[in-house]
């Protein structure tokens, strides 16, 4: 079909006398084209008048459509097997011309933030490379949406303190501080509400008062709200993560943050712009940082074990070994892990991150070559038992030999029989018990119970005075 350029060309040619077959021969179309477009006499595009082949199934195409769930080749199926004669194609461009099961197309729109205003936060799932270990990692991303400035961290969990954290270092980096931080509705900062009614955790909340900015939560469903942090995280897995493996965490953010440098200093075609140059109009609009800014950290409460170790996030860290047994409160931070018994009495060591299940020891908390506890030795459960009721040696042994229970626990719960009941009640169900081969400790303690209800809550004869 002629555009209305080309009929348009036709007619001023022929109105300044050039021959039909000129024209023809100059805008390489047929005589005969040339002929309609004069005898029309307009250089409109003739409307094509065409009737649609599935007009008469409209009222059948409407109900087919709920009942097959909007699906329109079931439609189109169901439609053929009443006797209905068009094609899916047919169908389908009928929908799409009156817009039947289409969802109305509305033009995308663009959001403009003056310097200063806002800094998007989000994160993203990605497999890194670590020591010689994969693990799915979390990156969280920090775009300025003036200058497009980005920053951004991988760590193995993401939570509200890891969130501080990063937060925490963004704002170092970028010298200033936002009005506002726009994130995806996540647990780690919503409280409940998504959008315009979302309520941070007071938690955050306090966090972002004492630097001075406010968190704020697009529309559910409104993805394009965050473009600004969403549009990096794919350069960051095709670019940075490609290819690239990390001696540790710390090495892993040490290069990120070397990388961010090195993109923020390069010319952005989307832009038209290189982000450090717009950043140095942005940070005069930003808001100073606080005079000091507190280190983040998490507390922990933990009981030193028999093995002289606190054990946070599955990591085990050595203490003293006159800590055995007694409270300890462990301050989090991100680079160390400081675990305090008083004031005067503090341990510090590097947080590690992975691998999980492992144990770190620091020289000072090892003992002297021949003084560590040597395998032949007792548990000390086992020679506190002993100790108290030596009556008890032979059941021991055998429980230890012939338990179900792991060693450790038995004697535990052993040496609690003993100090928690009466000793003539205990020894006696403990001689049954090993006359009997009986090595249950539930049952055992059952036992016990029974003879201390015999022996010590004697009930009176109601038919007796009990004054006589």
């Amino acid at each position: 079909m002629l555009s209305q350029a080309q009929r348009t060309a036709i007619l001023e040619l022929s109105a300044k006398g050039v021959s039909k077959r000129e024209i023809s021969h100059v805008l390489q179309l047929s005589r005969l084209t040339v002929r309609k477009v004069l005898r029309a006499n307009s250089a409109d595009v003739p409307e094509i008048q065409r009737a649609e082949k599935a007009e008469p199934y409209r009222e059948q195409i409407l109900e087919l459509l709920v009942s097959c769930k909007g699906n329109l080749v079931r439609v189109h199926e169901d439609l053929v097997a009443g006797g209905a004669v068009l094609s899916y194609q047919a169908l389908t461009g009928f929908c799409r011309r009156q817009g039947i099961g289409q969802t109305p197309i509305k033009a995308a729109g663009q959001y403009h933030f003056e310097p200063g205003v806002e800094m998007q936060h989000d994160t993203s799932p990605h497999s890194v490379e670590v020591g010689g270990r994969k693990y799915k990692a979390q990156t969280a991303s920090g775009v300025l949406c003036y200058s497009r400035m980005l920053f951004f961290q991988i760590n193995p969990t993401f939570n509200r303190f890891d969130c501080k954290v990063f937060l925490t270092d963004a704002l170092r980096h970028t010298g200033g501080v936002v009005e506002r931080v726009m994130i995806d509705n996540t647990h780690v900062v919503v409280l409940r509400g998504t959008g315009r009614e979302m309520i941070p955790v007071p938690e955050m909340e306090a966090f972002a008062d004492r630097f001075g900015f406010r968190f704020v939560a697009h529309e559910r469903g409104d993805t394009n709200r965050s473009a600004r942090v969403e549009r990096p995280f794919w350069f960051i897995e095709s670019n940075f993560l490609a290819g690239r493996t990390f001696a540790s965490w710390e090495d892993l953010n040490n290069q990120a943050r070397q990388w961010c440098d090195k993109v923020n200093s390069t010319y952005k075609k989307y832009i038209h712009a290189v982000p450090r140059e717009l950043f140095a109009v942005e940070r005069q609009h930003l808001k100073p940082l606080p005079a000091w800014i507190p280190e983040p950290y998490r507390l922990h409460s933990r009981t030193v074990d028999v093995e002289g170790y606190v054990s946070v996030n599955t990591i085990r860290y050595s203490v003293p070994v006159a800590w055995i047994g007694r409270r300890a409160e462990v301050r989090e931070t991100r680079d160390k892990l400081e675990i305090e018994l008083d004031a005067r009495h503090i341990v510090t060591h590097e947080r590690a991150l992975t691998p999980l299940q492992q144990r770190i020891t620091l020289a000072a908390h090892r003992p002297p070559r021949g003084a560590g506890i040597k395998r032949s030795d007792p548990h000390p459960e086992e020679k506190a038992i002993v100790e108290a009721a030596p009556e008890t040696a032979l059941y021991v042994a055998a429980l230890k030999q012939k338990g179900r229970k792991v060693v450790v626990l038995a004697l535990r719960q052993l040496l609690r029989l003993l100090r928690e009941y009466p000793r003539e009640p205990f020894l006696a169900a403990v001689r049954e018990a090993a006359q009997y081969g009986l090595y249950d400790l539930d049952r055992l303690e059952r036992m016990i119970l029974r003879r201390v209800a015999r022996d010590y809550f004697l009930l009176l004869d109601t038919d007796t005075d009990p004054h006589d």
